[in-house]
C-alpha cells in the first residue's frame, strides 16, 4: 500500500456529508425538541476550529520547532482544562479547579514523556507530526475522564455528607469515611475508556487507526499504533484522575479533620 491510494475529498463532496445535520434538524423538528440553535451552533465551530487548525498545521509541520510544538500543546491543556471546568456541574472551590488542571498538566506530562520518547522515539522530540495529533486523543480523553471523576467526587461528598460527618464522629478518617466515593469517582472516570477497549476492533475502527489505512498505511502498523496510542489514553486518563480524587477529597475537610459543607 502506499499514498497514492489517497482519495480527495473536494469541497463538494464534502458538503454533501451536511445533508446529516440538515436529517438531525428534522429530526429535531418533528420531535419538538428545542435543539436547532445548539445542532448549528455546534456544526459551525466544528467546521471553523478544524478548517483553522488545519492551516495552522499546515505552518507548523512545514517550520517545525521546539517552541511552536510546546505552544500548540499549551493551548490544547489549557482548553482542555477549561472545558473540564466547565463539564464539572457541582461547585468547587478554588483548590478543587486548580487540582484539575495541576492533574491534567501532571497526567499528560507523565503520559507523554514515556509514549513519545519511550514507546515511538520520535525524534526530534517536538516533531509536530506526531506529538501534537498523538497529544490532542490523549489529552482530550483525559479531560472527559476527569470531567466524570469530579462531577462524581463532588456530588456524591455534598449528597452523602450527613453519613460522612456519621462516620467522622465515630472515629474514622476523612480518608476513610470518604474512601467508597473516592473509589467510585475513579471508576465512573476509566469506565468509559474501558468500554471502549472492550469493543474496539470488533464494532468500532478507531479514527485515527481509520484515518492511517485511508492514507495508504499498511493496516498491522496502523493497528500497531492504535493499540500504543489507547493504552497512552488510558495510562494519561488513570493518572490524571487518581491524582485528582486522591488529593480532592481532603479539600473537602479542614486540618482538624472537620467536613466543609460549603465548596464556594
Amino acid at each position: 500500500m502506499n499514498n497514492s491510494t489517497v482519495m480527495d475529498l473536494s469541497i463538494f463532496n464534502l458538503a454533501i456529508a451536511y445533508i446529516f445535520v440538515l436529517l438531525l434538524l428534522v429530526i429535531f423538528k418533528a420531535r419538538g425538541i428545542k435543539r436547532e440553535k445548539m445542532i448549528l451552533i455546534a456544526t459551525t465551530r466544528m467546521t471553523l476550529q478544524l478548517t483553522v487548525m488545519g492551516y495552522i498545521l499546515m505552518y507548523v509541520f512545514e517550520n517545525p520547532s521546539w517552541w511552536l510544538t510546546l505552544l500548540m500543546l499549551s493551548v490544547m491543556v489549557g482548553f482542555a482544562i477549561f472545558n473540564a471546568l466547565k463539564r464539572v456541574k457541582t461547585p468547587m472551590n478554588k483548590k478543587l479547579r486548580q487540582l484539575i488542571a495541576v492533574s491534567m498538566v501532571a497526567g499528560y506530562g507523565v503520559t507523554a514523556i514515556i509514549f513519545m520518547l519511550a514507546v515511538l522515539h520520535v525524534t526530534p522530540w517536538f516533531n509536530p507530526q506526531y506529538i501534537i495529533p498523538i497529544s490532542g486523543m490523549i489529552v482530550g480523553n483525559a479531560m472527559t475522564g476527569i470531567a466524570l471523576g469530579a462531577n462524581k467526587l463532588c456530588s456524591a461528598i455534598l449528597e452523602r455528607h450527613d453519613q460522612i460527618e456519621s462516620a467522622l464522629m465515630l472515629g474514622a478518617t476523612p480518608k476513610a469515611a470518604t474512601r467508597d466515593i473516592v473509589n467510585d469517582a475513579f471508576d465512573s472516570a476509566i469506565l468509559p475508556t474501558m468500554n471502549n477497549m472492550l469493543t474496539m476492533g470488533i464494532v468500532s475502527l478507531p479514527g485515527m487507526m481509520t484515518g492511517q489505512i485511508l492514507s495508504g498505511t499498511f493496516p498491522l502498523t496502523a493497528i500497531k499504533y492504535q493499540i500504543g496510542i489507547m493504552l497512552a489514553i488510558l495510562g494519561c486518563t488513570a493518572i490524571t484522575v487518581v491524582l485528582f480524587v486522591t488529593l480532592g477529597y481532603k479539600t473537602f475537610f479542614t486540618k482538624d479533620a472537620q467536613f466543609i459543607s460549603s465548596q464556594q
